[in-house]
């Protein structure tokens, strides 16, 4: 499809009413969409025009094409047929959503009935309704279609030579023989550098429009990642209007080395495989992928059955060449070389555009502030900061004052480091997957693990790892299914709630305690599953006993593979229980004597050894049991002798080991 704004200018002998006089310019403008719809049909349903508004007899009209005719000879026919004498001025191809506006336009002006009936009747709502669709869609026109000589010269001064410029010749060799208008290849673009595919695309498209191998200067472009779904056939709706143009179809974030792709990734690929194949003879398509993107292409290939690519990939140059590149870069930024530019090349390695890309945009960022603006040497790179700085966020204030938990605390931070560092990646341009950030926590009950994750949930969502950090706690009730077949949507629809942020499932071994294992195997193996899949925003944290979890942990080969950091949570000593009870009671604006303290200390000392034992929640029970011993107290004293200090302070004799805890001591055996 095309879509066009034409300008034309009404003789002055028509009789054309005044705008201002409403009711005789809305009668008038109102006998046309019947008009417009006659010359739909009578034109086989190949062009639409309407007029969207017409002042001082200067009308805008809007035109739909689904064929390549002469738009000039389109627009006469229908001046004649709505009786209007008229020159034109002004042809433009425009965008659907520029169409869409005129539509709308024509709507308010009477001049169409219904913008929406029109764009239905067109195959064209989906672009008055696209928020519904998670397709990141744009439209793009070549406002200055460059020639020949103009292409080799860009695509010389990039990294594509060796794999496009044979193929920018093949383009400029003719026509071919016969009158078809099929396209006798597609495209399939290979890089990490978004700026250089953008380069190349708009270069490959002017090559062929020159060639008349497309016939629209208006091309799509759809970005589709691992949590796009396609809504309401909106893919269709966009390869029918690229009839006669060209799509680019980029892929991002899909690509997985380690194994299957995430949720909506290969039934989105599959998608388009479907498309490609139905308007193969009409949409030049152009896909976009990951330079790293093998299992994508497996599946465009398994998928398709008579499309031939062409593909484009970046050159590996070395030596004089990466130089080569590394100085075009600097012409292009206006600024002069200097040995530093050159100096992190070595011998006998190759690099890719996006490694020098990255490689001079440090540099130059340096050269601005020492050389261009030396008074601004001294300011620290913002990147550098940020490497540097403590992670973010309140959670890791709270965290950090947590008593104890060393372990936990050291390796919260090594993962916040390791993710810092895989940004580092990105930013110098080495491709590097996003690791697995799943998790372990082992210890006993009281340690304060869910505590820790839930803290971890946000400092996550905090310094931008995570997009939600919510804490979503389940056992086994809410993900082993009492039937056949019922485990594993379960697990999916609890990890679709969970995305973004943390699932913590605590005792996680009881999954599997079922005696046959049938149920508990299938939530095990669909967690792997979708473990795998959502690793790029979902954090899942397994918590138990240590000796359980370790059995847990072989229950599935794939399980211990897939855990990044397994983090101990060791059970607290005297003095670090006296601390807790203390901030508890700090919290609740009270305080210990100090003959409560060394009976505590005495308490702490003995129940620990205890099998079972509490660690933090012990003390939460200490605590409220001794408020219930301090009440009892106070109510047998005289009034006027009970203070605001008397009311504030718990004292040893409110201190009693929790009833409704009975600890039985650990028994050993030997010396």
């Amino acid at each position: 499809m095309l879509f066009y704004k034409i300008t034309v200018k009404i003789h002055e002998n028509e009789n054309i009413p005044d705008s201002k006089n409403r009711e005789e310019y809305e009668e008038y403008a109102s006998s046309f969409p019947a008009v417009n719809e006659q010359f739909y049909q009578k034109n086989n349903k190949q062009n639409y025009f309407f007029i969207a508004s017409i002042k001082n007899h200067i009308a805008i009209i809007g035109a739909i094409v689904k064929d390549n005719n002469s738009i000039e000879k389109a627009i006469k026919k229908y001046l004649t047929f709505v009786s209007l004498t008229a020159d034109v001025s002004n042809i433009e191809e425009i965008t659907v959503r520029s169409l869409v506006f005129l539509l709308n336009m024509g709507d308010r002006n009477y001049f169409v009935s219904s913008s929406g009936g029109v764009l239905e009747d067109l195959g064209l709502i989906f672009f008055e309704r696209h928020r519904r669709c998670d397709v990141k869609y744009t439209e793009e026109l070549l406002t200055r279609v460059t020639d020949k000589e103009t292409i080799i010269k860009n695509l010389r001064e990039s990294l594509f030579e060796d794999s496009l410029l044979p193929e920018i010749e093949r383009i400029y060799m003719g026509k071919g023989s016969g009158n078809t208008k099929s396209h006798p290849v597609h495209y399939m673009i290979k890089t990490d550098n978004p700026k250089s595919v953008s380069t190349v695309y708009h270069n490959l498209i002017c090559a062929l429009y020159n060639n008349k191998r497309i016939f629209n200067k208006r091309y799509c472009c759809l970005s589709f990642d691992n949590n796009t779904e396609l809504y309401d056939n909106s893919l269709e709706a966009i390869y029918k209007t690229c009839e006669g143009g060209a799509l680019v179809v980029q892929f991002s974030g899909i690509e997985e080395k380690t194994g299957s792709f995430a949720r909506f990734g290969k039934k989105t690929i599959i998608e388009v495989c479907a498309m490609m194949e139905k308007y193969k003879n009409t949409v030049l398509s152009i896909l976009c992928l990951p330079a790293e993107s093998e299992k994508i292409k497996s599946i465009f290939t398994e998928n398709l059955n008579n499309v031939s690519f062409v593909e484009i990939s970046e050159d590996l140059v070395s030596g004089d060449k990466a130089k080569a590149y590394l100085k075009t870069l600097a012409r292009r930024n206006n600024i002069s070389v200097d040995k530093k530019l050159f100096s992190k090349l070595k011998e006998d390695t190759f690099y890719t555009e996006s490694n020098l890309a990255a490689m001079f945009d440090d540099w130059f960022c340096e050269k601005l502030k020492t050389s261009v603006y030396p008074q601004y040497k001294d300011v620290t790179n913002v990147k550098s900061i940020n490497l540097k700085s403590a992670p973010r966020g309140n959670a890791v204030e709270e965290l950090n004052r947590l008593v104890g938990l060393d372990n936990a605390k050291k390796v919260i931070t090594q993962a916040l480091n390791f993710y810092k560092v895989q940004k580092i990646y990105a930013d110098k341009g080495v491709r590097a997957d996003r690791p697995a950030m799943h998790m372990v926590f082992t210890g006993n009950p009281g340690t304060a693990k869910t505590t820790v994750a839930r803290l971890f949930a946000q400092i996550m969502k905090d310094n931008g790892i995570l997009s939600n950090g919510d804490l979503y706690e389940v056992g086994r009730a809410d993900i082993v299914g009492q039937f056949v077949g019922q485990t594993a949507p379960l697990v999916k629809t609890m990890f679709k709630k969970a995305k973004g942020s943390v699932l913590f499932i605590d005792e996680a071994y009881s999954l599997v305690d079922d005696r046959d294992g049938l149920y508990g195997d299938e939530a095990i193996n669909t967690i792997v599953q979708e473990m795998e899949n959502n690793r790029e925003d979902t954090v899942v944290i397994f918590a138990g006993y240590p000796d359980k979890m370790e059995g847990f942990l072989n229950k599935n080969p794939g399980l211990r593979s897939r855990i990044a950091f397994n983090i101990p949570f060791d059970d607290y000593n005297e003095e670090e229980l006296l601390e807790i009870a203390e901030l508890t009671a700090q919290k609740a604006k009270m305080k210990f004597t100090d003959d409560a303290k060394e009976k505590m200390r005495k308490l702490f000392s003995e129940n620990r050894k205890c099998a079972d034992f509490g660690n933090g929640r012990f003390v939460r029970n200490m605590f409220e049991k001794a408020k219930m011993a301090q009440a009892n107290r106070l109510v047998n004293m005289n009034y006027d002798d009970v203070t605001s200090d008397i009311l504030s302070t718990l004292t040893a004799s409110d201190i009693v080991i929790p009833e409704k805890v009975k600890y039985q001591p650990v028994c050993k055996i030997g010396f």
